[in-house]
């Protein structure tokens, strides 16, 4: 408690002394500026409504006398928020670029914004005599601006954001140091306390989860954008989906232009240039055109599972039903990732190591969000991220009831038959017709089959984690196997069905959502393997693109090992540059997997430490490790280069680098999962110094990779940058740094 006090004290100084230390160094400033009105350059002028517009940009500029005692001058803007002014809004440039030259000198650009109070300070750095304020926007430019002040006095702000994000920072090392008592808790899922706690930790996210979709489903409208002579954008993709499965067919209900029906080649970069030229439309951007129809390339499930039962439900009272918001979708499936993958660390964490301490979890639980490319999708919440948010989700769920198939000797009430095979004598649930090999829940096994299976129907590449079954049940496999080759009896009817109710309860469930999903496609595109992604509407001619082979290393390098690129002003990231030898597709990107999140390299090192590693863990984690690094390939060869792509293997990597976080957290000594006799016999060895430097290290290390994290989702020039869409949000925050002069 006292240090949670000390803490709060801290913050509380921090945001007092430090973050208004503009209001203290200008309380001598004389907040007077010699003139009423600024005087204005022939390059603007004053409308009848108070704004300014930008008739020459050459010649753009606002004079206002500066004495020096204050380093500030305040953009006072007109109040354009209610009345006749919300009809206008659409004309008006909200951000604005200024320029401050003082006594013959040119300044540096500075950025305020509308919705921003505090980012209307601009730094004249103490200059004294006429200052210049040039207005770097285009001609024409509308701008809200009342006049530009000089030798003010900056207005204290306590800021209750900047100090829930401080406080967040410290609890986290508070609770995450070495020495706390998170690492002196040894990790007991079965721990009813332990439970609580979690559930705890979750229930704000989940509350903000909800909170986002109700908001999402009351406020959101149609997200639908014509460009004349142009595409036209339409991101309802699962609505429309859902909308034509209600009626009954595949194809989309989007209106299908005679001229582009008709024309030869419609997915020729020319064809679609001359009918966009000749004014025909609609035309949509990334949406897949076959035999005369618009069809979605993205996975069915997600619109099966939410789009379609919230218009099937909302229709009850409204006519045709309401679409369900992409992002309330996203944001569901999200919070589902985020609990089962807490559910799947803590599972893996505990077979691995089973007396490592909740410290040792917490740090693997944060790894995996950060390093699974997570972070992303929370931000960009568009149709693009539905798929891959819904296949995180049902593959942690689908290992998490995997890993949970696999039990204890003890756990299963059990007969030793003349030959040594290990039956199940009462349960039916359990499976155990092999010997040496742990027994198996045939419910865990067809539920996780099932939720594997549903990424068919999501994010294919994530299909391919269904080959972590080989490793993970290995000796189960062999076991049965070797069981068969020694009694040829179990290969007779009915006898059969019991030696391969395990087999069954994973290829049964898998087949039953599979085989539904293969039909749809069929019914698409004539083929159950075409999800329709060579026939989208997009950068080039996808019927006939292949990547060039020269820039397949280039992408993978990028994908792994893109370097991060620093700068001087906020957000202290940009977007890192990649270079191709020949076109690509790529997305704008800050780093690399490795560089956006260092631990996940020590995945490289798990070769080196396989033999201390329990089964059938050891094999699954190298699996996850090969398996990740093919899907960089796979991903490269069938998409690009794209940020959101990461989120493909970013989380298989995190999976094969928790066993060697927890041998540098726990130590070496390694114990049998399922063997409860050793692990109450074993000694927990006392934490050394170097322990406590090495879980220092780590916690520095995850502390700079949620930095890097958090700094990614405002570096401009990104997709969905916040300076464009949340300016408010940018700007506000883009203040707490320039106000001490640091951007």
């Amino acid at each position: 408690m006292l240090v949670a006090c000390v803490a709060m004290l801290l913050i509380a100084l921090l945001e007092c002394a430090v973050f208004n230390l503009p209001f203290w160094t200008t309380l001598s400033a004389s907040a007077d500026s010699s003139a009423a009105e600024n005087t204005l350059g022939p390059g603007l002028e004053r409308t009848d409504d108070g704004l300014l517009r930008v008739t020459d940009p050459t010649r753009a500029w606002l004079e206002v006398k500066a004495d020096g005692s204050s380093p500030y001058a305040r953009v006072d803007t007109v109040d354009v928020s209610h009345g006749a002014w919300l009809t206008q809004q659409d004309r008006l440039t909200w951000t604005f670029h200024l320029r401050v030259d003082a006594n013959g000198r040119a300044g540096r650009v500075q950025q305020t914004a509308y919705a921003s109070r505090r980012s209307a300070y601009i730094r004249t750095d103490g200059a004294s005599g006429m200052l210049r304020i040039w207005v770097q926007e285009r001609q024409g430019a509308l701008l809200p601006i009342r006049a530009v002040r000089a030798n003010v006095h900056v207005a204290f702000a306590w800021s209750w954001p900047r100090v829930a994000a401080l406080a967040c920072v410290a609890a986290l090392m508070l609770l995450c140091r070495p020495g706390s008592r998170l690492w002196r808790t040894r990790l007991d899922p079965a721990d009813p306390l332990q439970r609580r706690w979690l559930a705890l930790t979750l229930a704000p996210f989940a509350a903000l989860s909800l909170g986002v979709v109700v908001w999402q489903a009351a406020v959101a409208g149609p997200l639908v954008f014509h460009n004349t002579n142009g595409y036209t954008y339409d991101y309802d993709q699962y609505a429309h989906v859902a909308d034509a499965l209600l009626h009954g067919h595949a194809w989309l209900d989007l209106p299908v232009p005679h001229e582009l029906a008709q024309a030869a080649n419609p997915h020729a970069i020319a064809t679609r240039e001359r009918l966009m030229a000749d004014g025909v439309s609609p035309i949509y951007w990334d949406y897949a055109f076959f035999d005369g129809h618009w069809y979605s390339y993205f996975g069915v499930v997600p619109a099966v599972l939410l789009f379609l039962p919230y218009q099937a439900v909302t229709s009850l009272w409204v006519d045709g039903g309401l679409r369900l918001p992409s992002a309330a979708a996203d944001v569901l499936f999200m919070f589902g990732f985020l609990a089962f993958a807490c559910l799947l660390t803590v599972r893996l964490v505990h077979r691995l190591s089973p007396r490592a301490s909740l410290g040792s979890a917490t740090m693997a639980c944060a790894m995996l969000l950060l390093g699974s490319n997570a972070c992303y999708l929370w931000f960009r919440t568009n149709f693009y991220s539905v798929p891959i948010a819904a296949s995180m989700m049902f593959t942690c769920l689908g290992l998490w009831l995997w890993m949970g198939a696999i039990r204890p000797s003890r756990a299963v009430a059990a007969v030793e038959s003349d030959d040594g095979d290990v039956a199940a004598a009462d349960d039916p649930t359990i499976a155990a017709d092999w010997s040496g090999a742990a027994p198996l829940s045939l419910p865990h096994l067809a539920g996780g089959a099932a939720c594997i299976a549903a990424n068919f129907g999501c994010r294919p590449p994530f299909v391919l984690s269904a080959l972590l079954a080989f490793p993970l049940f290995w000796p189960q496999i062999t076991g049965l196997a070797s069981a068969v080759m020694r009694d040829r009896s179990r290969l007779r009817f009915p006898a059969l069905l019991r030696t391969l109710r395990a087999p069954l309860a994973i290829i049964v469930p898998a087949l039953i959502v599979v085989v539904p999903l293969m039909a749809y496609n069929a019914a698409r595109f004539g083929s159950i393997l075409d999800f329709g992604s060579a026939y989208q509407m997009t950068v080039t001619d996808m019927t006939n693109f292949r990547l060039p082979a020269a820039d397949i290393p280039y992408m993978i390098i990028y994908y792994l090992f893109l370097p991060l690129r620093f700068s001087h002003a906020f957000p202290f990231l940009s977007i890192q540059p990649t270079p191709l030898p020949e076109w690509g597709f790529t997305e704008a990107m800050v780093g690399g997997l490795f560089t956006l999140c260092p631990l996940l390299l020590l995945a490289l090192l798990l070769p080196r430490i396989r033999r201390r590693l329990p089964q059938p863990y050891r094999a699954t984690a190298l699996f996850a490790l090969a398996l990740g690094l093919a899907i960089v390939v796979v991903d490269v060869v069938e998409g690009g280069l794209g940020w959101r792509y990461m989120a493909d293997f970013g989380w298989l990597i995190c999976l094969a680098a928790m066993p060697v976080l927890m041998r540098l957290l726990e130590g070496p000594r390694v114990f049998d999962p399922l063997d409860p006799e050793e692990l109450e016999e074993a000694e927990y060895p006392r934490t050394s110094l170097w322990r406590r430097a090495i879980r220092l290290l780590v916690l520095l290390v995850m502390l700079y990779a949620l930095a890097v994290t958090v700094a990614s989702c405002f570096v401009p020039g990104r997709d969905d940058s916040l300076d464009h869409n949340a300016p408010a949000v940018f700007y506000e925050v883009r203040s707490w740094f320039t106000m001490l002069g640091l951007s």
